[in-house]
């Protein structure tokens, strides 16, 4: 009787792929050359925004109640105390040491607080345990403050949860799906205090880019300085561009912004290209530009191949005549027999003729792109490959990797 048995342990590492994988995503914009410039015309609402005029972070502490037995342990001694708090509020007076808040759980509370937001405005609001609650599902949030960064109460919660997610199950038969631990109330917090922005006082009105660029810095101010036929913007450095409210002569401040956020231009997109080694995802820039220069892609393939051969028989447990075991007329008998497997160890490798890519001077992303699919590269090659090219100086534009 042979009996053989293969279990492959392969390690393999191949660049002979004829198709990029599908986790390296390529974002190539080559078709500007050719597209008509109009398509890269944005409003300068669209790339900056106004100084002084922005959102605000909001946090508070509070608790959700009705759950099903999923809150927190009796051990979880801030959320005793809380609950223990709140009840004497409302004039009842309990033990912590005798409160069961399984049906409670402790949690923050963060909002973001939009400009000019006024009393009775309403926000969404997100809702996270801090406890070891098991699960948030069916909550309702008591009434809670919420306190922005100079601890100054701007809205009170309260409110329903929504959940993303859910947790049902005990023990191995536990199944989960998405977060439980966080909820969201839709519209659950009210704005208290007046955080508005007085924008009648504003002698300069600053726009502050997104992405900081020179170019696009003084395109602005050129654009604004046209639109009001006379000096009235300065850009300052990358990212900062003044208008002076007082020479733009506008009826106000509101009508100046509007004026000037409706204001077409041209922006002028950084060479620039992102790696994550982590997802093999690759993002380039139409813009981004590459020296000559010659890639050679090599092939190696490394395969390890165990097999399990038996070699024959081994009896065990036999016994003579006296032995513990007799047969029918108590003679010597034979005991089972155990097969004898030996190990078989089988390593291969191959390696294929290097593959060679050549890009010329002034080549572009979208030859790029198409050299490495010809040369059959994987998403670490791509990334390998890029980086040896950037090292090299035949990739004209910054390479950040994440």
């Amino acid at each position: 009787m042979k009996l053989k048995i293969t279990i492959p342990y392969t390690n393999l590492r191949s660049m002979t792929s004829l198709v990029l994988l599908a986790g390296v995503v390529f974002s190539t914009f080559t078709p500007f050359a050719a597209a008509d410039e109009s398509n890269r015309q944005v409003m300068v609402r669209d790339i900056t925004s106004v100084e002084g005029v922005r959102e605000n972070m909001l946090v508070g502490y509070g608790l959700v109640v009705g759950l099903r037995g999923t809150g927190d342990r009796q051990q979880t001694i801030f959320t005793v105390q809380t609950l223990a708090n709140a009840m004497q509020k409302m004039g009842v007076l309990i033990t912590p040491s005798t409160v069961v808040v399984k049906n409670v759980a402790a949690v923050f509370i963060t909002a973001s607080l939009p400009a000019f937001s006024r009393p009775g405005s309403k926000l969404d609001v997100t809702v996270s345990s801090i406890g070891d609650a098991q699960s948030l599902e069916g909550g309702v949030l008591l009434m809670s403050a919420l306190h922005g960064p100079d601890g100054q109460v701007y809205a009170e919660a309260q409110g329903p949860l929504v959940m993303g997610g859910y947790s049902a199950g005990t023990g191995a038969n536990r199944k989960e799906v998405n977060a439980a631990n966080v909820g969201l109330i839709p519209q659950g917090a009210m704005v208290e205090r007046d955080t508005s922005v007085d924008l009648s006082g504003f002698k300069t009105v600053s726009l502050l880019l997104r992405n900081p660029d020179f170019t696009t810095a003084a395109d602005i101010a050129d654009a604004v300085n046209k639109e009001f036929n006379k000096p009235v913007a300065t850009a300052l450095d990358s990212s900062r561009v003044d208008i002076n409210v007082t020479d733009a002569s506008s009826k106000s401040v509101t009508t100046l912004i509007s004026r000037v956020q409706n204001l077409m231009l041209k922006v002028h997109t950084p060479a620039k290209i992102i790696i994550n080694e982590r997802t093999g995802t690759i993002v380039m820039g139409g813009d981004v530009k590459l020296s000559p220069v010659s890639v050679i892609h090599g092939s190696l393939s490394i395969q390890v191949v165990t097999s399990y051969d038996v070699a024959g028989v081994m009896p065990v447990g036999m016994n003579g005549p006296g032995g513990d075991k007799k047969g029918k007329s108590g003679g010597e008998t034979m005991g089972t027999l155990q097969p004898i497997i030996v190990p078989e160890t089988n390593l291969s490798a191959n390696e294929a003729a290097a593959q060679t890519m050549r890009l010329d001077e002034g080549a572009n992303v979208d030859e790029l792109v198409k050299g490495l699919h010809a040369i059959g590269t994987t998403a670490h090659d791509v990334v390998a490959i890029l980086q040896a090219i950037r090292a090299e100086g035949g990739i004209q534009a910054d390479l950040e990797v994440q």
